[in-house]
């Protein structure tokens, strides 16, 4: 079979931004074939937040992303707000939750809201395409994909097949390999959003503290710090602060953790001195998980009563809680990363339309972009905004 008499864009990916962008082109009365490779689309989408979607976040800014050109994002997200996601979603009849702040869900699920997507793209005129692993891509002027179905040509091709993430659910390293083929540069593709991986001394503590969870904790990592959720595994550290700092995290780089952010306790320690009548491991107690003080606590310190401890010994006991340091060894892997870091280096695109600047007509989008943002509804954003700028253009 052969489709390329009509066509104005291909878009390679039928995922979040693939999608969207196929929606708002069709829209505007292009031709527009989406390719996807695997029998379904939105395939990530649709498992994205555990299957509620968490689909954008309301405080969604440059400075949630990250990026080795970190102002990159700044102007498809301040052309397409969060506010004007939420407004594009609610015509297909579907309501929104923010359970956290600025997080908003689908109250209709993830999956109804990729069903929902790709029946709008349809009824745009869009032709999706499953099952259609693309072999070789050529171009420009046309460009002209081979594909296991047939042969697509157009003036313009948008690849918006993300990053290889999620193994499971199809994802592939095609943005990249693409993209080289085209001469373009790209940032070292990496885990992102994923549990860190220690060892020695420190991962046999971890298998002991395994399943603990503190609701509250800040992990620095990169010069950045995050406050969020942590969670000891039987290999690391995970929870959504873990997650976080690992978009920065590099081999070599060490993460610190403050068990107790927002308060001193040194401080603490020092006026339970004066008052306090028991062990001090009574008295961390009262603060923190009685696991976390058995396995953290210098025992030195931990087994005599709080009031015999000099000021030295306080400082200590405060550092093994408020600056508890590790040097990963590893992350969890692509497989267990809710996003890949790195992508298409964005130097060699236009900020204002996602096209290259050297390749007129073509355009990268989403995931496949060096373009990462925090956990919460950033990275669905992201999707829609860089969609949304290419749309503009077109």
């Amino acid at each position: 079979m052969r489709s390329s008499d009509l066509l104005d864009l291909i878009v390679i990916g039928a995922g979040a931004s693939g999608l969207f962008l196929s929606l708002l082109a069709a829209r505007r009365g292009l031709s527009v074939t989406v390719l996807e490779h695997g029998p379904a689309t939105g395939r990530k989408l649709r498992a994205s937040g555990g299957g509620r979607c968490n689909l954008t976040n309301l405080a969604a800014g440059p400075e949630d992303y990250f990026s080795d050109n970190p102002h990159f994002c700044r102007s498809a997200l301040a052309r397409f707000t969060p506010a004007e996601a939420l407004a594009a979603f609610a015509e297909f009849g579907l309501a929104f939750e923010e359970k956290a702040p600025g997080q908003m869900f689908c109250v209709q699920g993830a999956r109804r809201l990729a069903e929902a997507l790709e029946a709008a793209c349809r009824e745009a005129g869009a032709r999706i395409v499953l099952n259609c692993p693309v072999r070789a891509v050529t171009g420009p002027a046309p460009f002209r994909v081979e594909t296991g179905t047939g042969i697509f040509e157009a003036p313009r091709l948008a690849v918006a097949c993300g990053g290889p993430s999620w193994p499971n659910l199809g994802a592939s390293d095609l943005a990249f390999r693409l993209a080289r083929q085209f001469g373009l540069d790209v940032v070292e593709p990496r885990p992102a959003l994923v549990p860190l991986v220690l060892s020695g001394g420190q991962a046999r503590l971890c298998r002991d503290l395994a399943g603990l969870s503190l609701a509250d904790a800040r992990v620095s990592c990169g010069g950045r710090s995050f406050l969020g959720g942590l969670l000891f595994t039987h290999r690391g550290l995970s929870g959504p602060a873990v997650l976080e700092a690992s978009c920065l995290w590099r081999p070599g780089l060490e993460v610190a953790v403050d068990f107790l952010p927002g308060r001193d306790l040194e401080d603490l320690l020092r006026q339970g001195r004066g008052e306090f009548r028991g062990l001090t491991k009574t008295f961390l107690r009262r603060l923190l998980p009685d696991r976390l003080v058995a396995a953290l606590a210098p025992p030195g310190a931990a087994e005599r009563p709080l009031a015999q401890l000099s000021n030295a010994e306080l400082a200590e006991t405060a550092r093994a809680f408020q600056n508890f340091t590790a040097t990963p060894s590893d992350t969890e892997g692509l497989a267990k990363a809710e996003v890949t870091a790195g992508g298409v280096d964005t130097r060699d695109i236009s900020s204002k339309t996602m096209e290259c600047r050297k390749i007129p007509g073509l355009f990268f989008l989403g995931e496949a972009l060096d373009v990462t943002g925090r956990l919460g509804g950033f990275n669905l954003q992201w999707a829609w905004s860089s969609a949304a700028a290419a749309a503009a253009s077109l």
